[in-house]
């Protein structure tokens, strides 16, 4: 167990932009593409995948100055936000991770031969997700088969979650022929995102304001144009944490910059994906009949290549911290939960139809709501943590605990003790 638990982390350490060109060139082939079209589809969604990469990084480095300023104000919480790389790593040292990741993939083939789903996931570098409620299950129960339970289920709950998607990922996003599976986000992101734009629509006024950048554009020409909004959104937020001309100018170039970037970077990705995804759904219309269909499940990274995604996740980020510092209970202080904004706004833009205040309103609940069930699952989150010999001082936890099996789990091992 332990050599295949080391076999799946070389490959899963990797990374996206590593594993993915062999996957996707393996899947070509499967799917009879030529060799030469295989290798080529391989190798330029790696590339896609390495520019999210260095854009995503830009951004971060772009708001640190302003993290800088918040966290220095975050002083007195007794949680740490310690983030998911550190809860994903730790993840990895459930007995039956190495089994996790072959029996997700083969439950999906057959699922999808038996045409009960039409998500095919490739994201297996994502399987930390399904691992890591797994690992807390395992450590909170002291039972392997709990554990490994938690995470075969989650890996299937995905698809079907991913199939449900679908229809709404490639209306807004335009990716056809994909969908989204990285679970925290669609089972979880998205469904509260959803349920709160269902309560928006009963806000009298509230439920009128349609604000989107493409709205924005045509009212006021040249201002609304991505790398206009992302100047301006980069250097207010310079001048809101007090930073010095030398950090508001970077700020500002910096979030412009990828406002423009992300869409080009997700466009190579996509001139990747587009031949397979033709060839996978022609191969199993032959194999199954021509109602057969495919979707690719994907990581959510997918969804950043829209502009709004960008100027909601800046516009959050602030606020977010500013609700840490003001409310009541709050017991962590969002830092790890920073890195996930990007990746929660591409479902909150999604779940509001791209509308601007919706998404920033449900982004920011949302993570008020991750910060209170962050703080609630802690104990749990911090005996897994130290069962997997992360050693921390004091509690953590993380944004991918707060997930409703994550919390059901813990509230039930509360219970039965």
């Amino acid at each position: 167990m332990d050599k295949l638990i080391e076999i799946v982390q070389t490959i899963t350490g990797m990374g996206a932009s590593a594993i993915l060109p062999i996957i996707i060139t393996i899947l070509g082939l499967v799917f009879r593409m030529k060799l030469g079209d295989a290798i080529k589809a391989g190798l330029t969604v790696g590339v896609g995948f390495i520019g999210l990469t260095l854009v995503v990084g830009l951004l971060n480095t772009s708001l640190d100055p302003a993290v800088d300023y918040y966290s220095k104000m975050g002083s007195g919480f007794t949680i740490t936000d310690i983030g998911w790389p550190a809860v994903g790593a730790a993840s990895w040292m459930a007995p039956f991770a190495g089994l996790a990741i072959p029996i997700g993939l083969v439950l999906n083939l057959l699922l999808v031969r038996l045409k009960l789903t039409k998500t095919l996931n490739v994201d297996i570098w994502n399987y930390m997700h399904f691992l890591v409620p797994g690992a807390l299950a395992y450590f909170i129960f002291d039972n392997f088969f709990i554990g490994l339970g938690v995470t075969v289920a989650l890996s299937v709950l995905s698809l079907f979650v991913g199939d449900w998607v679908a229809p709404m990922w490639q209306e807004y996003y335009g990716l056809e022929g994909t969908t989204c599976t990285t679970i925290i986000h669609t089972g979880w992101t998205f469904v509260a995102a959803w349920l709160m734009n269902k309560i928006i629509d009963f806000i009298p006024g509230l439920n009128k304001l349609d604000i989107s950048l493409e709205g924005v554009n045509k009212r006021i020409g040249v201002l609304g144009e991505p790398v206009i909004i992302g100047t301006i959104v980069g250097v207010l937020l310079g001048l809101l944490t007090r930073q010095g001309i030398t950090e508001i100018i970077p700020m500002g170039m910096g979030v412009a910059g990828v406002m423009v970037l992300m869409p080009r970077v997700v466009s190579v990705l996509m001139d990747g994906l587009s031949p397979i995804g033709k060839a996978a759904k022609d191969y199993m219309q032959k194999q199954m009949g021509d109602d057969a269909d495919l979707n690719i499940g994907m990581d959510v990274a997918l969804g950043l290549g829209d502009p709004t995604t960008t100027t909601v996740t800046v516009i959050s980020i602030p606020l977010v911290m500013l609700c840490a510092l003001a409310l009541p209970g709050v017991k962590t202080f969002p830092i790890g939960i920073l890195m996930s904004i990007i990746y929660m706004s591409v479902m909150t833009v999604m779940a509001s139809k791209g509308n601007i205040l919706r998404s920033i309103i449900t982004t920011v609940l949302f993570c008020v709501i991750v910060l209170y069930l962050g703080g609630y699952v802690a104990p749990g989150a911090t005996e897994m943590l130290n069962g997997a010999g992360v050693g921390l001082k004091g509690q953590g936890t993380d944004f991918v605990l707060t997930g409703p099996w994550s919390v059901l789990m813990y509230w039930l091992s509360t219970i039965f003790g």
